[in-house]
């Protein structure tokens, strides 16, 4: 009795055992084609979370922190440039310095402060969709909203009458893709609200459609550029003040965890709050300007994950 109740224990501990081995090769095959599947996606549309002046559809990995330093110097000619001013190298029109936060691989926050209005902005970026190799999913897009905070003293006092009028709103969705290793492109539609105009005919409201693109030159440089239309879609071409649709390009330059842009655009400024609305430069008048971003990138924890791949921009 004693030896075929041993038995059946016997019986059980080894069809337990065997039990736990097939459901483990299950786990690692569904694994397998989990990881198939993320492995799928294209990756790195873009180089950076932005391109010259536009964001881009790539958002930061899982617990990375970029940090982000950009700044704008005077106009290269025109009045207010040529060696007067060492073509604008002794003016900085705008300062900003930026920390990008990956909640997830699909969710950033970023968290910024500029010189021009002493503005502070705070954005939500997160990827929807991601192209992948087998043409099942064609385009990437990401959402992206953000709120952008005018902290300087008013010129008047009845500038910012309340708190309210200090703030700003972005909302746009970005849709790109990667055309083959050398090229990418991407359409960024987006409404901007403000709260007040220095023009009483500059609605306060504005659409906007931008695009952007990307092309590989060698391994470690490639060319960028973006462009906003703004004229011509929601705001009337006569306005007091003369403004314009803004245009960047710029060389965008690898080295291990940094990327370096050499940038050239009409804009003054650096958010898309303030260079939306506020372009006052013309590439035909000597409003173009010299630019440049730092972007270096940390990974503030390591995967536990072996499937997991991490990108160094």
């Amino acid at each position: 009795m004693k030896k075929s109740k041993l038995l059946i224990y016997l019986i059980l501990v080894l069809a337990l055992l065997a039990m736990r081995a097939s459901a483990q090769t299950a786990e690692t095959l569904l694994g397998q084609l989990d990881s198939t599947k993320k492995f799928n996606k294209v990756e790195a549309t873009f180089k950076a979370t932005h391109v010259v002046l536009s964001h881009s559809t790539e958002t930061q990995k899982k617990h990375d922190l970029d940090l982000r330093i950009r700044h704008h110097f005077g106009d290269i000619g025109g009045e207010f440039g040529s060696a007067h001013t060492l073509y604008g190298l002794d003016v900085a029109t705008d300062l900003f310095i930026g920390l990008d936060y990956g909640l997830t691989d699909n969710l950033t926050i970023g968290f910024g402060r500029s010189k021009h209005d002493e503005l502070f902005n705070l954005y939500v970026k997160q990827k929807l969709l991601q192209q992948t190799s087998d043409g099942s999913m064609p385009i990437n897009l990401t959402f992206l909203a953000q709120a952008g905070l005018v902290a300087r003293k008013p010129f008047t006092d009845t500038e910012f009458a309340n708190y309210g009028n200090r703030l700003s709103y972005l909302i746009q969705p970005i849709f790109s893709r990667k055309f083959s290793q050398r090229i990418s492109l991407e359409v960024m539609p987006a409404f901007l609200i403000r709260s007040v105009t220095a023009d009483p005919n500059d609605p306060k409201n504005l659409f906007t459609l931008g695009f952007a693109g990307r092309i590989k030159l060698t391994k470690r440089l490639s060319f960028v550029a973006d462009y906003t239309l703004v004229n011509g879609l929601s705001r009337p071409s006569k306005l007091a003040v003369p403004l314009y649709n803004p245009l960047g390009v710029g060389l965008e330059i690898e080295t291990g965890g940094h990327i370096f842009s050499l940038n050239f655009m009409n804009s003054e400024y650096i958010n898309e709050n303030s260079f939306i609305a506020n372009t006052k430069k013309s590439w035909t008048d000597g409003g173009v300007r010299f630019g440049f971003t730092i972007s270096r990138n940390f990974s503030l924890f390591k995967s536990k994950n072996p499937d997991t791949k991490s990108t160094i921009y």
